[in-house]
């Protein structure tokens, strides 16, 4: 019974995590000075491509997902149907959050202000993203990607992780400045993305539901 309702509470903060995290990267992403790194990757292909963000996002996730398998080293059908799963719902609430923040009219607030929300809107992604690591039900391909990398290749390091996942996106990024000579959704919040993201997950770790312990199955 202990177990049962152990699943069913990871369950709702899987399922708070997903939306705080979709409402959080799409703050970033309509502070305009700086997404994400995955996010700003999805962004620019989006631009190139002329894609629905969305539909981007879940196109880019599932690549994602096929290259985690790689990382396994053998076909996981859990973990690849998992990944999908959460693409696909959170894939479109960064597209509907986006959408209900244009009456808040972010881009007319001075920089400072877009800063500060830049700010926090990282801060509730690393939180986000430590609540469902932990869960580990289902996870986000990129999420995904960072946590085999951390737990199966690099000791536990989250900062390490975290950095070393960023490779892709980076690389598709400069690929797609080349191609159109511009750059989208890259700013301060992205810096602090690649440098801190790693290192606030982990400290969310111990600060936000201390109680929830990693349930890793690699």
């Amino acid at each position: 019974m202990e177990a049962k309702g152990d699943f069913k509470k990871r369950l709702g903060y899987l399922a708070f995590s997903i939306v705080f995290n979709a409402a959080s990267n799409a703050l970033m992403i309509d502070s305009n000075v700086g997404s994400a790194v995955w996010m700003a990757s999805g962004v620019n292909i989006s631009n190139l491509i002329r894609v629905d963000y969305g539909t981007t996002l879940f196109v880019y996730a599932i690549l994602v997902a096929i290259t985690n398998q790689i990382l396994l080293r053998r076909f996981d059908g859990h973990v690849f149907i998992s990944n999908i799963l959460f693409s696909l719902p959170f894939s479109y609430l960064v597209g509907f959050f986006t959408k209900l923040y244009i009456p808040l009219h972010f881009e007319q607030m001075n920089m400072i202000w877009r800063v500060v929300i830049d700010i926090i809107g990282l801060l509730g992604v690393s939180m986000a993203v430590s609540v469902y690591q932990r869960c580990n039900i289902i996870q986000h391909p990129n999420d995904e990607l960072a946590y085999l990398l951390r737990f199966k290749y690099l000791h536990g390091s989250a900062g390490w992780g975290q950095i070393v996942s960023y490779s892709p996106p980076l690389i598709i990024m400069l690929i797609c400045y080349f191609i159109s000579g511009k750059i989208y959704a890259v700013g301060i919040g992205t810096v602090l993305a690649i440098f801190f993201q790693g290192y606030i997950i982990g400290r969310m770790d111990q600060i936000v539901i201390p109680s929830l312990k990693h349930h890793y199955n690699l």
